[in-house]
């Protein structure tokens, strides 16, 4: 649907020019990063929210539900890539937090740092997500 929504403004876009910031004709990776870094926001946010209230709402204690997870004895590759798939959101919107910290200090403010640091960002959330999952 959303998808449809944005093909149908596009198309609008292109006939009626008026506004240059509807008009999305190329995704550039910094326009992805940022799209990227909010929805992980967004992600994080509700994800703290949802459990939550199911820590209010749900009969019994955090160690029951914990006994029950280990009681379906996993694999140990599935509970890697889920805790894995769990850290990746958290480290990368840590990253690029700083990231956009240090441009607020007026640092990596250049053109080759702005490169720099747009493969630095995914590179650093993929080994200290790896690390975090190890532990």
């Amino acid at each position: 649907m959303a998808v449809l929504l944005l093909r149908h403004v596009g198309h609008h876009c292109l006939r009626v020019h008026f506004s240059s910031q509807l008009c999305i004709r190329n995704w550039s990776l910094p326009m992805a990063m940022s799209i990227c870094h909010r929805g992980t926001g967004m992600a994080l946010s509700a994800g703290v929210s949802l459990f939550a209230m199911s820590a209010l709402l749900l009969p019994g204690n955090f160690e029951s539900y914990l006994e029950l997870v280990k009681s379906l004895c996993l694999e140990l590759a599935l509970i890697h890539t889920a805790k894995f798939a769990l850290m990746s959101p958290l480290m990368y919107h840590n990253w690029n937090g700083i990231r956009h910290l240090m441009w607020d200090l007026g640092k990596g403010l250049k053109i080759p740092q702005l490169y720099q640091s747009r493969v630095v960002v995914p590179v650093l959330t993929v080994l200290s997500s790896m690390g975090l999952v190890a532990i």
